[in-house]
């Protein structure tokens, strides 16, 4: 039997991962790498932060620098010890033996991906709604949004959950899913790094305003092209779904309201998701106890209801496995050279 090569083990994996994120998505109880990265973000936080320093409520203190100094080491210890240990670890599994590489790099790459992991959290949102409790969807949706979920009806429950799936369909599953394609779970485990950290510390708030910048940044840069290709996957998925999706209306949306949103990324595939079920999404939102003006995307053809949700979550793994089998075909082709 012909020894496979490398780029073929890393082909193998890279489906072998997504079909057992699929299937298993991420089981609370195993251990997770980016639950060690958060880990580790926020022991930095706490060692080089603490307290918010009283300087940097003076729009003209010194002190800004500082803590941009300090997000910058945060940004190169987390990404640098991400790179240097899964590297390693795939390396080493590698040289032990071809199996067993595939097997290490095949947990590796589901745990990058998260599309059901975001499903199961998301749905969990959908039945206390189709239960009729408000308090309890309030708490599942709390776990997966940033905002104040405290004050929120039906609606807004709704939304935040629809929306936080339509966003994190890019840097949630597709971003990770076209950088582990590049360059294995190693590279995708650096993308999840600065998505964490951006996720911790990036909130333009008191405490993160500056410390948090270069981590914010950094995401903005990386999820750039995955979140416009992001939005392609998620039109064609809309067209591919069936009649609970409008792919020409989706279009439309997304090329009038893409750049809805202070982050050059965050409305290309709401705004597609909008489109797509014809709702209204953004908005203004509160987030610790302040409302934050946002424009709203697309429009309302009809009002938001818990089916939404479900629908989203179609719609997002119909742009999963989209995206796989497009980077499998091109990998396979390259190795085919």
């Amino acid at each position: 039997m012909k020894e496979i090569s490398l780029l073929q083990a890393h082909i193998i994996a890279f489906a072998a991962g997504f079909i057992l994120d699929l299937i298993i998505g991420d089981p609370y109880s195993f251990p997770h790498p980016v639950k060690w990265i958060g880990n580790l973000i926020a022991r930095l936080d706490k060692k080089l932060l603490g307290e918010i320093p009283e300087e940097l409520t003076d729009p003209n203190s010194r002190g800004r620098a500082s803590e941009q100094r300090k997000g910058l080491i945060i940004v190169l210890i987390i990404v640098l010890s991400t790179a240097v240990l899964s590297i390693a670890a795939i390396a080493i599994s590698y040289r032990i033996n071809m199996i067993l590489g595939i097997v290490i790099e095949s947990i590796l790459t589901c745990y990058v991906l998260a599309a059901t992991s975001l499903r199961k959290e998301s749905m969990k949102v959908y039945r206390e709604l189709m239960k009729g409790d408000l308090d309890g969807a309030r708490r599942a949706v709390s776990m997966i949004v940033g905002r104040d979920t405290a004050v929120l009806d039906e609606a807004g429950v709704t939304r935040a959950a629809v929306e936080t799936v339509a966003e994190n369909l890019s840097d949630g599953e597709i971003a990770p899913m076209l950088y582990t394609a590049i360059g294995g779970p190693a590279l995708g485990l650096i993308y999840k790094s600065i998505n964490t950290m951006d996720s911790m510390i990036g909130y333009k708030n008191d405490r993160y305003m500056w410390l948090g910048r270069c981590a914010a940044k950094l995401d903005d840069i990386v999820n750039y092209i995955p979140a416009r290709i992001s939005a392609w996957l998620m039109i064609a998925a809309s067209a591919a779904g069936g009649r609970d999706f409008d792919a020409g209306r989706a279009y439309r949306i997304w090329k009038r309201d893409r750049y809805n949103h202070k982050s050059p990324n965050a409305a290309q595939t709401e705004s597609v998701c909008a489109g797509a079920l014809g709702l209204k999404l953004a908005g203004d939102s509160q987030y610790f106890g302040r409302i934050v003006k946002k424009p709203s995307i697309g429009d309302e053809i009809r009002p938001i209801e818990p089916e939404d949700i479900r629908r989203t979550n179609k719609l997002m793994i119909i742009s999963s496995v989209i995206g796989e089998v497009l980077c499998l075909i091109i990998m396979a082709m390259i190795a085919a050279v």
